[in-house]
């Protein structure tokens, strides 16, 4: 095949990948099994293998590639970024389109309304119909050129579509976000590694698009919506209904609602409807947008040093409930950090009864002077986790008191202490009982020693009656003193003797993940598992060694070399081992211990022969790793029932994907040459 035959094929195969990559990502409309997708998609790279020189950068193959940056570029708008004004009563509204109706001197007009997005402002730039300049709103006049985090997310087309020409520059401007269900499972997902929590959808949006890595940003379920033009040429609109028509044509994202106005008042009617569905949307929105939607009388209207005069944003009032707060109790977590947790009279909000909501920390409750006793107003942070927000200082009758931050640790009397640079404050007592409860259910948990029956009750117990005081000391109990707790028959006791006992074989990345290292989470203790044999290695090994490791990064490496450096979990670790707990990675004796060794697996969806844990045990058992994100070094991604966006991301970049059936051939296979599946 000579080149000019295989570029005809390439371009062929990534237009119609592309058509198939908008009916999925953004008309949710997809036509194609995903088999067909993936025999499409590996067909264009296998392609571009052997025509290297044939690979650009709008390639549906290269939306994430290169280095992390060191910092991003500034770059200046060539047409300005304004924000729009804030109007907050109807009145307000009246008032706007008065003034437009004056400075337009009774000229017919009408609006159109589109949904508020809570999301981050973003500007993409299209020359020739390719993608060549992303950026932030920054000041309005200068943002920064985030291009390259911008490509890895899926509903931003790296080529404008569409039938027609495609014009020569197109400026389009639009709303990063994260939907509220990824934002919750993003949440999980950083609580289990030890990571901050986002605040909200917003700030997780934000966040994201501010990291230097590229491939760290595509981890991060991104999602965008553009709704207006910026700098354009070679095409002409009449309407801001032709602007959003002309932008879903080209394969953008567009708001999936917005309502023609012939009037203020049925403007005034479509922001009443827009409420009523506001929780509809799978992202968030506080308001509606109102726009002259002729684009003739814009110059007319002009604009403020800030806003345009053709246009403004009506802000909902946020969804709010008022109750009394009953008391502030104060939480202490597996690291120490104390939280004040707001104690509810119970009250319905957004869909739900609250009786318990987020204070944050002193700092917040001293500036909002909140009060125990104090009415309050609640709301859900990004109509998600519910919040304290103000207080009704009106209904105060003088009895309420003021919150001070206990000087002790409310569980063991410690001593409290607020590192520099940090708003928390911490107890420092290493054997607290709040902390020693949550790090011994780490521990005993199924994804980490997986010692079954040891739940929160038995814990609870044996920590309160100083029976146990470290992980250490589980494996010295025995069943009579098991037994002897409250709700605990003598079957019950044995059965967690024998979990206690089993746990003492488990794979070397369990007990590093159950030691409730901050920053190490499941699949990074894998990682270790694979770089050092034992947890005496890797408790000798230097800071800098540890940086060096991929997915590792710096602040990890160094809660690693700290935890190591404690005289305490030193005396921790020689306990287990002389308890007879496994720290050393399991030698692979033969070839089918081995013959999965370099391979990486993904899994995605529900697999009806296996628990997720299982199914990676097994894969770790034959010498393969697991990871929780595909990417290009990725080698299987096996696809259970109800798959997730792993599985696409596998066919973008051409990894081979099993079915349930597949990979149960794939051991079936393995078991032959003298392995079984681990009981």
């Amino acid at each position: 095949m000579n080149v000019t035959e295989a570029e005809k094929i390439i371009n062929q195969l990534r237009e119609t990948i592309e058509r198939h990559n908008r009916l999925y990502y953004i008309l949710n409309k997809p036509e194609i099994p995903d088999r067909e997708y993936d025999r499409l998609y590996t067909e264009l790279e296998t392609m571009e293998k052997q025509f290297p020189a044939l690979i650009t950068p709008d390639s549906p193959t290269q939306r994430v590639g290169g280095e992390p940056l060191t910092e991003f570029r500034p770059v200046r708008h060539r047409l300005p970024m304004m924000s729009l004004a804030n109007t907050y009563s109807r009145d307000e509204l009246i008032n706007f389109h008065e003034r437009v109706q004056r400075l337009l001197s009774e000229k017919k007009f009408t609006y159109v309304l589109e949904p508020k997005i809570d999301g981050v402002a973003v500007s993409l730039r299209y020359e020739k119909g390719l993608l060549t300049l992303g950026s932030t709103r920054g000041d309005g006049t200068t943002g920064d050129d985030i291009t390259v985090n911008l490509r890895t997310i899926k509903s931003i087309p790296l080529r404008l579509t569409g039938g027609g020409k495609l014009p020569p520059v197109l400026e389009v401007r639009g709303e990063v976000f994260i939907t509220r269900e990824e934002f919750l499972a993003l949440n999980r997902a950083r609580e289990k590694t030890g990571l901050e929590l986002f605040a909200n959808p917003r700030n997780a949006a934000a966040g994201s698009l501010k990291l230097l890595d590229p491939r760290e940003v595509s981890k991060r379920p991104l999602d965008a919506v553009f709704y207006a033009a910026g700098d354009f040429s070679g095409i002409e609109f009449a309407t801001h209904e032709e602007v959003l028509s002309a932008l879903k044509s080209f394969g953008l994202k567009t708001p999936p609602r917005f309502w023609r106005c012939s009037s203020i008042e049925e403007a005034l009617r479509a922001l009443d409807e827009l409420k009523t569905m506001r929780h509809s949307f799978p992202f968030d929105i506080d308001g509606g947008v109102l726009k002259v939607n002729e684009r003739a009388f814009y110059e007319k209207l002009g604009a403020t040093a800030k806003s345009p005069r053709w246009a403004v944003a009506f802000k909902y009032e946020p969804e709010r409930a008022e109750t009394t707060l009953k008391a502030i109790t104060v939480q202490v977590g597996r690291t120490g950090v104390l939280t004040p947790v707001a104690e509810l009279a119970p009250v319905f909000l957004s869909g739900s009864t609250i009786n318990r909501a987020t204070l944050h920390n002193a700092e917040e409750i001293q500036r909002k002077d909140i009060r125990i006793g104090d009415r309050v107003f609640i709301e859900k942070a990004g109509e998600v986790i519910p919040e304290v927000v103000g207080v009704n200082i009106a209904a105060r009758k003088g009895h309420e008191k003021k919150f001070a931050m206990p000087k002790k640790c409310p569980v063991c009397g410690g001593e409290i202490t607020r590192r520099e640079g940090e708003v928390a404050f911490r107890c420092e007592n290493l054997q607290c009982p709040a902390q020693l409860k949550k790090w011994l259910g780490h521990f005993a948990a199924r994804g980490a020693m997986d010692i079954e029956g040891l739940g929160e009750a038995i814990i609870d117990q044996l920590v309160d009656l100083k029976i146990v005081q470290s992980p250490a000391d589980l494996y010295a109990l025995n069943a009579g003193r098991i037994a002897a707790l409250e709700r605990m028959a003598e079957k019950s006791a044995g059965n967690i003797i024998k979990a206690v006992e089993d746990s003492k074989n488990r794979d070397l990345w369990r007990i590093i993940f159950a030691l409730g290292i901050r920053q190490v989470g499941a699949k990074m203790a894998q990682t270790l598992e694979t770089r050092f044999e034992s947890i005496d290695e890797l408790m000798a090994v230097d800071q800098e060694t540890l940086e060096k490791i991929p997915d590792l990064g710096p602040v990890a490496a160094a809660s690693i070399f700290a935890f190591f450096k404690s005289e305490r979990n030193q005396q921790l670790i020689a306990r287990l081992k002389k308890a007879g707990v496994n720290c050393k990675a399991k030698a692979k004796k033969d070839e089918a211990h081995s013959i999965l060794a370099g391979k990486i697996f993904v899994l995605t969806g529900t697999l009806a022969g296996y628990s997720r844990p299982e199914a990676e045990e097994y894969i770790r058992r034959l010498g393969g790793q697991t990871a929780s994100a595909v990417s290009k070094k990725t080698s299987f991604v096996v696809a259970g029932a109800e798959p997730g966006s792993k599985l696409r991301k596998a066919k973008e970049l051409g990894v081979t994907v099993l079915n349930e059936d597949e990979f149960n051939k794939m051991m079936a296979e393995l078991n032959a040459r003298g392995k079984n599946r681990p009981d």
